[in-house]
């Protein structure tokens, strides 16, 4: 179990002594600020160790740029189950929908040389992720049965292939994207799925209408270059449906709210 707040030794592991963590918003509400530190629970050694390696060396443009992983005194990229980025000023706003858009299509730019990761690997792969949201991304994507549920079923019904090239790409854009004045916006909280770069837009987007009063009628025009948007957008509902009902979280309200994005997608 990951500690409700870092201790002394991992503080000063950070260079982050003789400060007082502070809880930030967000990150489900572990995540905390030292200084110009922020300490977040890692995510286990191999995609810890793999995502800072990458985003050390991410170059940033004027569409987006990401924090920086901070290194401990000797080097390594944990302490403890703690890892550590630059704090970066700036605030998250679900209703910039096409901002956060924008810079999570420059961010899957900047991945698209990327190879697969071993750890999103396919078929038996023993080290692939198993929380809600990495089992729920198999799910919609046909690499584990589904949960039983009529919404569901109705998403499954309207699957069809997808052609489009596959890639790192971040499945939890809206609100981790970061707005301040006279800066890029910045990308936070990575989690890497390797899918087409689309569905970073696609999963922001039914996020977006399910739960920020974005305008149904808007949803298509959110997808204005992206290959496949259709059925992207049916792949991201599943997703976020079989996540809910993994965390045990789906019932008649959740469905209520996204029963008008299905009828519209399928």
């Amino acid at each position: 179990m990951t500690p409700d707040r870092p201790d002394d030794a991992v503080l000063r592991a950070f260079g982050a002594a003789g400060v007082t963590p502070v809880r930030l918003p967000g990150g489900r509400g572990m995540a905390w600020r030292v200084g110009d530190v922020v300490l977040r629970p890692d995510d286990g050694p191999t995609v810890t160790d793999w995502r800072a390696t990458v985003l050390a060396e991410l170059p940033h443009t004027s569409a987006f740029r990401t924090p920086r992983p901070i290194a401990t005194t000797d080097g390594a990229w944990r302490s403890g189950s703690w890892e550590a980025w630059e704090f970066v000023p700036g605030r998250a706003d679900e209703r910039r929908v096409e901002d956060v858009l924008r810079a999570g299509r420059a961010f899957h730019r900047a991945l698209a040389h990327l190879d697969r990761p071993a750890f999103l690997g396919a078929g038996s792969d023993p080290v692939r992720p198993d929380d809600a949201w990495s089992r729920a991304d198999r799910m919609a994507w046909e690499e584990e049965p589904l949960p039983r549920d009529p919404s569901l079923d109705r998403l499954a019904a309207a699957f069809r292939p997808v052609r489009s090239p596959f890639q790192l790409v971040h499945g939890d854009l809206l609100g981790n994207v970061l707005f301040a004045g006279g800066h890029p916006p910045t990308v936070i909280d990575w989690p890497p799925y390797w899918r087409p770069a689309g569905l970073g837009s696609a999963v922001a987007a039914v996020d977006a209408v399910c739960w920020h009063a974005f305008p149904l009628g808007r949803l298509g025009a959110l997808g204005d270059g992206i290959t496949e948007w259709s059925q992207l957008l049916v792949r991201a509902l599943a997703f976020r449906i079989a996540t809910l009902h993994l965390l045990g979280a789906w019932d008649a309200t959740a469905a209520a709210r996204h029963r008008p994005v299905i009828d519209a997608v399928v």
